[in-house]
């Protein structure tokens, strides 16, 4: 019946592939396996920003794939966001899965912020809309994954186009802060619906707390990795000033008052890095691209 509505729909209102333009279809089946055919993938920018987290990407940023972000992202096909948020889940469970200790705890899924200037331009946040289709599509199979937007810009940030490394990094550099009262929510939800090992005694009879979340900063390109080590910053630094608030005698950091950030994913980064990636353990991307 969908597929019906879709052709009607597709007569009376043009659809074209996001990626490819192919008509009368939002993404075809060849542009949909560029999304998640590569699979994610570690990757890093040179030079690589202080206090980057370890980054999973989903796929290179070309061809279908730049295409298929750009008309989510500027064009408004939103429809878009159920398919990039699946190859962004992929990438966050790769990011998740490589941080050591994260086990089977709840993802909290931190959308890297866009400005308001942006989000009026566009009439959408597109980085959240994915990162909400994502958290949907790891519910889905079984995982306790939400979004939590803790993330907002405090002051002015200059349009990223055209900047280099250093100069994203000084656009960049102070950027971001924790909303108030977002620290807590981010210490709530990272055990929040985890019962993992909540009732079960070990060898010496202790009762073990619940299972540590992994929060997961998102966007859905890297370039320069700048936008990220500014996030990741921002996040450390309210989590560290959340710890000193824990009453003496408890460790400084636990499963039951804290929080494990150490990854991020996105939906794309340079081509070069997932080259790089077959032929070495070590992976690299060339800094540059769209933000």
């Amino acid at each position: 019946m969908r597929g019906w509505w879709r052709e009607i729909a597709g007569l009376v209102l043009p659809v074209a592939c996001g990626g490819c333009g192919r008509p009368r279809t939002e993404l075809c089946p060849e542009c949909a396996e560029e999304l998640t055919g590569t699979g994610p993938c570690r990757v890093r920018p040179e030079p690589e920003p202080a206090g980057l987290p370890a980054v999973h990407a989903a796929a290179p940023y070309a061809g279908a794939v730049r295409e298929v972000l750009l008309a989510h992202k500027e064009r408004g096909a939103l429809a878009l966001a159920g398919p990039l948020g699946g190859a962004l889940a992929g990438a966050v469970e790769a990011a998740a899965g490589a941080v050591a200790g994260s086990g089977g705890g709840p993802l909290l899924l931190v959308p890297v912020p866009s400005s308001r200037r942006s989000v009026r331009a566009r009439g959408h946040d597109p980085t959240r809309r994915i990162a909400l289709a994502a958290a949907a599509r790891l519910r889905r199979t079984g995982r306790d994954a939400r979004v939590a937007p803790v993330l907002r810009q405090r002051r002015y940030v200059a349009d990223q186009a055209g900047l280099g490394a250093r100069g994203r990094l000084a656009n960049l550099s102070g950027a971001l802060e924790v909303v108030p009262g977002g620290a807590r929510l981010l210490t709530a939800g990272s055990t929040a619906g985890s019962t993992a090992g909540s009732t079960t005694g070990n060898a010496a009879g202790r009762t073990a707390g619940p299972a540590t979340g992994t929060v997961v900063l998102v966007d859905d390109l890297m370039t320069t990795g700048a936008s990220l080590a500014e996030a990741a910053r921002a996040l450390g630094a309210v989590r560290l000033s959340f710890i000193s608030e824990i009453p003496h005698g408890l460790p400084a950091v636990s499963a039951q008052h804290g929080f494990e950030q150490r990854a991020a994913a996105v939906i794309a980064s340079s081509p070069a890095s997932f080259e790089i990636n077959r032929n070495s353990s070590r992976s690299w991307i060339v800094a540059g691209g769209e933000r």
